[in-house]
């Protein structure tokens, strides 16, 4: 079974069992999974590359840290942060996302030529909604409990996965409302974004839950607390194994896209459970 993501320039191919690979880009100083190793613009441009010949189909830029705790740039602080590397992106021809939660920020992307506004907020900030509407963009809907600054404080739940199901399907009801089409978006349980390592599992298990929504399902759990909860590895570079059983597992559930840090090593490994599983 498969469907049509819609975004931007592309109609991207969602099959089932077979998840496209969006590659991260963080353009930001402080990273949790990389410290601000591509901080810089050539070097950013070189890793989005390198991401693309390990087999990511899609390239996620962020020019602000959401990690639990982080504090947040301006408007033009996080521009000018990615917008030389997505104007480089853009003009290769693959599908290009931004990461961001300000209007402003999406505006400009698309008018760059950005194929996907990626928002942890849900396009919850003043001006978001309209952007999408007046764009051909593709659509991540995302679940935050909170704000990143304190979203970790002792987040509570009666019912996780319905609470972020009932989330989930408004937001795409009201998008629909306004005018985006069905085939536009996809959605994001949001794993760690107000989450503790129990509501993380049972998001991931409800995966194919969500994708009874409508919409096709992106998990992203890459390098994530989870992971090192789950394998006791502290250091977000040493998580790469458990971050890719968790992508087969997501595959598995029905994932559309799954968003990764260690493309080639999530690439690979869906290469083989594929072989072995689908055909």
């Amino acid at each position: 079974m498969s469907r049509i993501w819609k975004a931007g320039r592309f109609e991207l191919e969602l099959t089932q069992g077979k998840p496209l690979i969006m590659g991260i880009v963080n353009v930001t100083p402080d990273s949790f999974s990389d410290g601000g190793k591509f901080f810089h613009t050539l070097k950013a441009i070189d890793h989005a590359r390198q991401l693309l010949e390990s087999g990511a189909n899609i390239l996620d830029v962020g020019g602000e840290s959401t990690r639990p705790g982080a504090a947040g740039v301006d408007v033009d602080e996080e521009w000018v942060r990615v917008s030389d590397v997505l104007r480089e992106l853009i003009s290769w021809n693959v599908p290009v996302s931004i990461d961001t939660m300000k209007a402003t920020v999406m505006a400009r992307a698309v008018d760059l030529g950005a194929d996907i506004l990626n928002d942890v907020n849900g396009f919850r900030d003043e001006g978001a909604e309209q952007v999408l509407t007046q764009s051909a963009a593709g659509a991540v809907v995302m679940h935050m409990k909170g704000e990143p600054r304190t979203m970790q404080d002792s987040p509570v739940y009666t019912h996780v996965v319905d609470e972020v199901a009932d989330f989930l399907k408004f937001r795409i009801a009201d998008l629909e409302q306004l005018g985006v089409a069905a085939n536009r978006i996809l959605v994001d349980p949001g794993f760690g974004f107000g989450k503790t390592l129990q509501h993380n599992i049972d998001l991931l298990r409800a995966t194919e839950q969500f994708s009874a929504l409508g919409a096709g399902v992106l998990v992203g759990v890459s390098r994530k607390r989870m992971i090192a909860d789950l394998t006791g590895q502290t250091d977000p570079a040493a998580r790469v194994s458990g971050s890719v059983a968790a992508a087969i597992y997501a595959a598995q559930q029905g994932a559309a896209v799954v968003r990764v840090h260690d493309v080639r090593e999530t690439a690979d490994a869906l290469k083989v459970w594929s072989a072995l599983t689908l055909s």
